[in-house]
């Protein structure tokens, strides 16, 4: 009873810092992205969409899967740490000379001369990045989220304040280049301070070859998954052009940084939490269904009204030159939805060490998709098209995804959807009855003002009204963290 409790707590406490850390995060980059938004152009932005893609490729085979190895592995020990630093810094090293190289070749197929230059820059990324990823892991491993949120939140203050700095002095997408170099090396800068953990000089071969059997599965699947998320972009930026990959980008970006960053909230607590109790099936589908539950309470309210705002809004914070951004955002609201369904699927095979099934499910997924987005390119030639056949591809990805806890943990699809649809009713009431409000023909600023605080009332109002189990959940827990605060103050 002991310590159950003290998991409970630990994992309540973690998951606050966590929602803390993102939420602070978030509204930093929140405010940072209108800022850029309003003094660069869409095309700036395509730019650098395009170069992202292969940097985030490279940033995959830096972490090598290692870092959720180091989390899953209980016997994970200080060389093993640093035997997957120095290894991890190898790689970047060499993918940086990679990408060095190949820049010209980049630049070239998307006949823009500057890619090239803009490249060998930004992909210096890499390198602080995998000493990143080994920090992550640590704090991840021994839970301690409030380390994190310090790191975090002082290094976007830092990389958003150089990014508006330069793009207001007209240095259009090298603004952007170096807020997101600054974003890194501060980051690590900052954890060096605060995680007390420093690389041996020790490397143990063997203790990397048990960690990179579970790591290269993993590395598969997220080299699967980034290049296939990246996919669209690809596609968009040759085949259209940068203006219109800007739109697109700008229209993904807004649910994803928020989505992303709640939903990574919950998972990045929850992977260490249920590999502790690996060996208890109930206890995990106990943890999973909790995760599920909360996390879509939280999101469907979000993506909704970030759907249903989304011409106001766009209005009012990016200006109107955005505005061909709004059908984008709409339909990746739809797709980010079911992101809590995926992330606790996943992360409870990577909890039992299943990298295997994990592997497999990728490259299921990604086939389905690769098939729906060789259909919207030839037979629909539409933007919008490639965009909703991706939301659709998300939405078959999730009953692919549900499938293996089905024998697992005993806990399969149907009821897991059951588990989401009070959330998701109550947020389909929420948004037809803020979007209304814009039949009233209103001023932007006057529409938004509005249609917030009346969607978080009446949201909270009908939890109250269908005595909704996760809300007086969250309600009671929250309250409780508060109220120790305090007395501990």
């Amino acid at each position: 009873m002991g310590n159950n409790e003290v998991t409970k707590s630990n994992i309540i406490k973690s998951l606050v810092y966590k929602f803390i850390e993102r939420c602070g995060y978030q509204g930093i980059a929140f405010i940072v992205q209108i800022i850029l938004a309003r003094l660069l152009d869409p095309t700036d932005y395509g730019v650098l969409t395009i170069l992202t893609i292969f940097t985030t490729l490279a940033q995959v085979f830096v972490q090598s899967g290692f870092n959720t190895a180091l989390i899953q592995r209980k016997d994970a020990t200080d060389n093993d740490f640093s035997s997957v630093f120095y290894v991890s810094i190898s790689i970047a090293v060499l993918l940086y000379g990679v990408l060095f190289a190949a820049s010209p070749f980049i630049a070239d197929f998307y006949g823009m001369p500057e890619l090239k230059k803009i490249m060998r820059i930004l992909a210096l990324i890499l390198i602080p990045g995998a000493f990143n990823s080994i920090q992550n892991a640590k704090i991840a491993k021994e839970m301690q989220f409030k380390k994190l949120m310090y790191c975090t939140l002082g290094a976007v203050i830092i990389s958003g304040t150089v990014g508006i700095l330069m793009a207001y002095m007209g240095f259009g997408v090298w603004a952007l280049v170096a807020q997101q170099l600054s974003n890194q090396v501060s980051i690590c800068i900052i954890m060096m301070f605060v995680v007390k953990w420093r690389p041996k000089l020790v490397f143990e071969f063997d203790r990397v070859k048990t960690l990179f059997s579970f790591g290269w599965k993993l590395l598969c699947s997220n080299l699967i998954d980034t290049l296939y998320k990246d996919l669209r972009s690809l596609v968009i930026g040759k085949k259209y052009d940068s203006k219109t990959l800007g739109f697109y980008n700008r229209g993904k970006q807004f649910p994803e940084l928020i989505i992303n960053n709640i939903n990574g909230a919950v998972q990045s607590v929850m992977l260490p939490a249920l590999a502790k109790h690996q060996n208890d099936k109930a206890r995990m589908k106990a943890m999973m269904r909790r995760s599920i539950v909360t996390s879509s309470f939280i999101i469907f309210p979000i993506v909704m009204g970030l759907a249903v705002t989304a011409e106001p809004l766009v209005s009012l914070i990016l200006s109107d030159k955005w505005m061909p951004c709004v059908p984008y955002m709409r339909i990746y609201c739809f797709t980010m939805a079911f992101y809590p369904i995926h992330s606790a699927n996943l992360q409870a095979l990577n909890a039992q060490g299943r990298s295997d099934i994990f592997l497999k499910l990728e490259i299921i997924k990604k086939l389905f998709g690769i098939i729906i987005l060789l259909i919207t390119v030839f037979c629909f030639d539409s933007p919008i098209a490639i965009a909703m056949g991706g939301a659709v591809a998300t939405l078959i990805s999730c009953f692919i995804n549900a499938s293996p806890n089905k024998i697992l943990l005993e806990y399969n699809y149907f009821e897991q959807m059951r588990d989401i649809v009070p959330s998701a009713g109550i947020s389909l009431i929420m948004g037809a009855v803020t979007y209304c409000v814009q039949f009233l023909g209103l001023a932007s600023w006057l529409t938004l003002l509005i249609q917030i605080p009346l969607g978080i009332v009446v949201y909270i109002v009908l939890a109250e009204l269908f005595r909704l189990e996760c809300y007086k959940y969250l309600k009671t827990n929250i309250l409780g963290f508060l109220k120790k605060r305090k007395k501990s103050a």
